[in-house]
């Protein structure tokens, strides 16, 4: 017996067949809902990540204070003007985004790194004692430090607050983690042939750039003289990322006539800027932080330089008095 139009017996069993293939397709939407949540999956949580005792969720609220997506993609979000920063930590490493963050305006050198990894917790999250291994280990920060170190970025220096940096850093800590399938896809540069033989397959993808050795960055060339061996040391380290040589106000004071100043500190007194109080600032930046600027930034250099490369240091610092730019 054939339905036909108009026919109500058909009615019954077409309800039924609705309802099966119904209750078929709700079974699957509660089945795949239920697989998104279980564990089974492997797939990074933010809750997994820290970074110096602060969250990757806690870096994620950063990450957007600052609306870093204007510039930067990060896991397929975002705008195209800066690097995609999805894979920056896995790449750069945590010793390298420490140097450079803070002041973004000039690309980290060698030794602005291995001021980095003087502390054994920061060993211990970088997975290397040395700047030798850590640049072995990350070669994105073998490639910049090689190819950019000490040169000024297109990055401005943004006014983080005490512990903001950290909070990136284990946000990127997490999203380098994630398992985005093949995103961000790898940039192959050269000629059209090389690019589009690369493309399907014809080309294979070229090794990992050789780490560049920690030697020149250990130590600046020792000059006879101490204003210029106390200059190489401030290029060697990269201090003017952070300080301009005239009295512009950048991520720490300027230098310009800085020697024998009365300095206003943040706890309301006032100290002379002598060759002592330099000397102190360099090893120890903490002990008495300037009025209007955050402490935590700048890495003490007490473990790092020696007493004479502190004092060239101070002999170059106290050269520029007249405010004028070096």
């Amino acid at each position: 017996m054939s339905c036909t139009n108009g026919d109500r017996s058909c009615e019954t069993p077409r309800r039924r067949n609705a309802l099966i293939v119904l209750a078929l397709m709700a079974a699957i939407f509660f089945f795949l809902s239920w697989a998104s949540f279980i564990d089974e999956r492997g797939q990074a949580v933010p809750d997994e990540f820290s970074y110096k005792g602060f969250s990757a969720d806690e870096g994620k609220r950063v990450f957007q204070s600052y609306n870093c997506m204007g510039c930067h993609t990060i896991v397929g979000n975002g705008a195209y003007f800066g690097p995609d920063l999805t894979n920056i930590f896995e790449e750069a490493g945590p010793a390298w985004l420490e140097a450079f963050i803070p002041s973004a305006g000039s690309w980290p050198t060698g030794g602005a790194v291995r001021t980095h990894l003087i502390t054994p917790e920061q060993q211990q999250e970088a997975g290397a004692a040395n700047l030798d291994e850590y640049l072995a280990k990350y070669a994105g920060a073998a490639d910049r430090v090689g190819r950019r170190g000490g040169k000024p970025s297109h990055m401005p220096n943004l006014p983080f607050r005490e512990g903001e940096v950290a909070k990136l850093i284990a946000f990127f800590k997490y999203t380098s983690a994630m398992n985005t399938e093949g995103w961000p896809p790898r940039i192959e540069s050269g000629s059209l042939e090389h690019r589009l033989g690369f493309l399907h397959g014809a080309v294979a993808a070229p090794a990992a750039a050789a780490p560049v050795s920690a030697a020149p960055a250990a130590a600046a060339p020792v000059a006879a003289d101490p204003l210029q061996e106390g200059a190489a040391l401030v290029a060697s380290y990269g201090c003017t990322a952070c300080h301009a040589t005239d009295q512009t106000k950048m991520i720490g004071p300027g230098w310009g006539g800085l020697i024998d100043s009365q300095v206003k500190l943040a706890d309301g007194s006032a100290v002379s800027a002598d060759r002592a109080y330099l000397a102190e600032s360099i090893r120890q930046p903490d002990a008495r932080v300037v009025e209007g600027y955050p402490a935590g930034v700048m890495p003490a250099y007490s473990s790092i330089l020696s007493d004479a490369e502190v004092d060239a240091m101070v002999a170059y610092l106290a050269s520029l008095n007249t405010g004028e730019k070096h």
